[in-house]
């Protein structure tokens, strides 16, 4: 993935120059009318925080006014946010914006269950193309005129995919850790999966649908708890093709409480896990892509990167690395224990630049995580109890509001980007290496 991304780096493979992409322009003659009709659906479940920015961000974007449907999605169950909700589309609507709140009376499936439910209604029927943000996203104006473009000029497109700019990674050394590895698999696994093969995971939010690539795949399903993937991996069977556009982000904001991004790491883990114990047969009898296509989903997509990921660093980084140290008759490799892992630490560091001297913690951090992804794997892998456990996770909206208000002064100083406290531990973590290997 890494040499992927080198490659495009180099060379300047842009997605524009993959794909045919041209500006939309309104016609002389039939107006508006040569825009695609496109929906915007926007999932929510008692967002107080965060429901008028990514509702407010919807509306915004620049599309023909009759071109345009914004879909709120509201699975809330508390009366006050149910009415606040309601009121900001009234709102909106009065502005002249074509939006409409939908709203069930179960959450059956959760966000599937909610987006299944919401591409019932007839007037969903008329749209040629779907882009889904999450309650917490806030895209650019430009959003639609970027993204839909290539679908537009490219009939083999099913997804495009934005990348996700995280407006609240200074609030905590955990939001920052979060940002190391978010854009690692972006940079990465996206990147080099949209150059390669063309196909990657759907990140569920901040992206593109062609419409009839998702009827085609069988739509929204809730059999797991990844929903996104599930779908992806089904259309991506089918033979269309994924488009991933690295300079087109979309802003959101990262879990900033440890019990919340426990919650989000379980599923993340657990889903992709029991989806490929349910999938895996699927794939090999499917005879519509290549057998390399097969092999490349099979074992690098879900067999590499959503298990066996998770079990190495937990049981050799965790468990038989620390053994050996109390066990002299056990020999590891240094190679394995030292040169590989820290090329893949400096790859990852690479993405976020300005993390770099957090590296340490960062490795800290992912062997402490391990544990849990590898707990929430097993759990997919058997269907436990928890398999389809779904906690939406907590959006505290603060610093996303902030960023809208007001515009903070840019830091150009190394020591200014640098939090005194974060500096202190690093030091005194670094001085406890360094008196561990004396």
């Amino acid at each position: 993935m890494n040499i992927v991304v080198i490659y495009v780096k180099l060379f300047k493979r842009k997605p524009e120059k993959i794909y045919k992409w041209e500006p939309m322009q309104e016609d002389m003659e039939l107006g508006d009318q040569n825009f695609p009709l496109v929906l915007v659906q926007i999932p929510m479940y008692n967002e107080r925080e965060v429901f008028q920015l990514s509702i407010g961000a919807a509306c915004r974007l620049i599309w023909p006014l009759d071109r345009l449907i914004v879909q709120v999605l509201d699975d809330s169950t508390d009366p006050s946010i149910m009415e606040m909700v309601s009121m900001e589309c009234k709102q909106w609507a009065s502005k002249g914006i074509n939006i409409k709140c939908e709203r069930r009376d179960n959450r059956n499936g959760y966000k599937a269950g909610a987006l299944k439910q919401g591409m019932r209604h007839s007037y969903v029927k008329q749209c040629n193309y779907i882009a889904i943000f999450d309650a917490d996203f806030q895209p650019e104006p430009d959003y639609l005129q970027r993204a839909v473009p290539f679908l537009i000029h490219n009939p083999e497109l099913a997804l495009v995919q934005a990348r996700w700019k995280f407006v609240n990674a200074n609030k905590c050394l955990m939001t920052r850790m979060q940002e190391m590895s978010l854009n690692y698999h972006f940079l990465a696994e996206q990147e080099s999966g949209s150059t390669r093969h063309a196909f990657f995971g759907f990140n569920g939010t901040a992206g593109v649908w062609r419409m009839a690539a998702m009827e085609e795949a069988g739509g929204w399903k809730d059999r797991t708890t990844v929903e996104d993937m599930d779908l992806a991996v089904r259309v991506g069977l089918h033979g269309w093709k994924f488009v991933f556009v690295n300079d087109l982000e979309v802003k959101s904001e990262l879990p900033s409480q440890f019990k919340a991004f426990r919650f989000q790491q379980h599923r993340w883990s657990c889903g992709p896990a029991n989806l490929f114990r349910k999938m895996t047969m699927e794939i090999i009898r499917n005879k519509r892509v290549t057998i390399w296509k097969k092999l490349y989903v099979i074992y690098s997509f879900f067999f590499v990167r959503k298990i066996v990921v998770h079990f190495f660093t937990f049981f050799f980084y965790c468990f038989i690395l620390p053994t050996s140290v109390f066990f002299s008759e056990v020999n590891i490799p240094t190679w394995s224990t030292i040169y590989v892992p820290l090329v893949i630490t400096l790859f990852n560091a690479i993405a976020t630049p300005r993390s770099f001297y957090l590296v340490i913690f960062w490795v800290l951090f992912e062997n402490v995580m391990a544990m849990h992804r590898t707990k929430g794997t097993f759990i997919g892998l058997l269907e436990g109890g928890r398999v389809n456990e779904w906690v939406v996770t907590e959006k505290l909206g603060d610093a996303l509001e902030t960023k809208l208000l007001q515009v903070k002064k840019p830091r150009n100083g190394v020591l200014e980007r640098i939090n005194s406290k974060e500096m202190m531990a690093v030091a005194f973590i670094i001085s406890g290496v360094g008196f561990v290997g004396t």
